[in-house]
């Protein structure tokens, strides 16, 4: 028998990929793996020397603390004053989780009721929508292929919904869209949320990962945004510390509070030493995020130039560390899972299938930029063969 909560739950596609994966690299082959978003460049040294440092010193390895120690939530407002113009109160309206992933999940607990409604893009990272499904609540996906037809979807959304949608989640820099957003475009969400007396949930993941000339905005950026909305940051990827597992909510005092009330029932805080190397690296010194961005750019575009002349177009992401691509030519049949599976097992190539993320993600796939470019290219070779095999036509001529 099933418990009531996982059977809520919808089998999750990436496990079958996951099993795949392992199963082939048990027998030797070697994948090249863009389908988790997991950073393989190096944690900068200045980060890892106070992490030693702290993890050395006398009593920083007793309990910490649930809302953050003081410093690294001083850090932090820091952080949205310097980058932003934003100011935060590090005490009410800041509160350090353990990554982003962990804040949306409890603070899903701390709002949803059994039957509350939430507005969730399609498609969407994961916890999006699986948070609030295992906090009992239930989800409205609007089908976001831009973000104005999201805007506009939403006030569909809300017109036709019993009960009346208590919250909309936005997230830009996409995941796993990597579509971005103006700040104009995020005024207008807040006067909608004012409009329609809802709450707003920010994605800001990957503020820092972007590849023209303008720097994602904050929705706190907005006049009015702090009174209902709530906005998560993350230290994985912008400082390449994913497995450190840090990063951060601000905003709305209301939900500040409510988060820190539900975690200080479930967890004691990050390891301190963790902690004060989050601060190291929000006060240290930035070239770090401008090399990683750098490289980062690079890569997307070694594999749009690359996949493309392989057979594939693969459209350029304007922000994030992902590409979002529709299936190449010939294999839009399959659907994003077996298509998924097929390039693994047969050129050795792993991506993450469009479905993942929403009924709405099908027809695509996300590939992460977490390969160097030797790689890359050589993925290109063996996906130019995989195509061919394909595409009989294209090959005879």
């Amino acid at each position: 028998m099933e418990f009531h909560r996982t059977k809520r739950l919808p089998p999750y596609v990436f496990e079958e990929i996951n099993r795949t994966k392992a199963k082939l690299r048990k027998n030797g082959v070697d994948i090249i793996d863009f389908g988790m978003g997991n950073p393989d460049l190096p944690t900068p040294a200045h980060i890892l020397d106070k992490l030693k440092e702290t993890a050395e010193a006398d009593r920083t390895n007793r309990y910490s603390a649930s809302r953050g120690i003081p410093g690294l939530r001083a850090a932090h407002a820091r952080y949205y004053k310097r980058r932003f113009g934003v100011d935060l109160d590090p005490d009410s309206e800041t509160i350090v989780t353990l990554g982003s992933k962990e804040g949306f999940a409890n603070l899903a607990q701390a709002i949803t009721a059994p039957g509350d409604v939430v507005l969730a893009p399609s498609p969407s990272y994961p916890i999006h929508t699986f948070g609030f499904l295992i906090a009992g609540g239930t989800i409205r996906h609007v089908h976001a292929p831009t973000p104005e037809d999201y805007l506009a979807g939403l006030e569909h959304a809300v017109q036709h919904s019993v009960p009346k949608p208590i919250a909309i989640v936005v997230c830009y820099p996409s995941n796993p869209t990597a579509q971005t957003a103006t700040l104009e475009y995020y005024e207008k969400v807040v006067r909608f949320a004012e409009r329609h007396d809802i709450l707003i949930l920010s994605d800001l993941a990957y503020s820092e990962i972007y590849f023209g000339d303008t720097p994602p905005p904050s929705m706190l950026q907005v006049e009015g945004a702090k009174e209902r909305t709530i906005e998560f940051t993350s230290m994985s990827k912008t400082y390449s510390m994913a497995g450190f597992r840090v990063g951060f909510a601000a905003g709305s005092q209301r939900l500040v509070a409510a988060l820190a009330r539900v975690k200080s029932y479930l967890d004691y805080g990050a390891y301190t030493p963790v902690q004060v190397a989050a601060c190291a690296a929000l006060d240290g010194p930035q070239d770090c995020v401008d090399e990683a961005r750098a490289i980062y750019k690079l890569r997307r575009d070694v594999l749009v130039e690359s996949f493309g002349r392989a057979g594939w177009p693969v459209p350029a992401p304007e922000a994030s560390m992902f590409a979002w691509a529709p299936l190449p030519p010939g294999c839009e049949e399959m659907g994003s899972l077996e298509f998924s599976k097929a390039l693994m097992q047969e050129a050795g190539v792993a991506v993450a299938p469009g479905i993942g993320f929403g009924e709405h993600g099908e027809g695509f796939v996300r590939l992460a930029l977490v390969e160097n470019e030797q790689r890359i290219r050589q993925a290109a070779r063996k996906v130019a063969g995989f195509l061919k095999t394909r595409q009989p036509k294209l090959r005879a001529v």
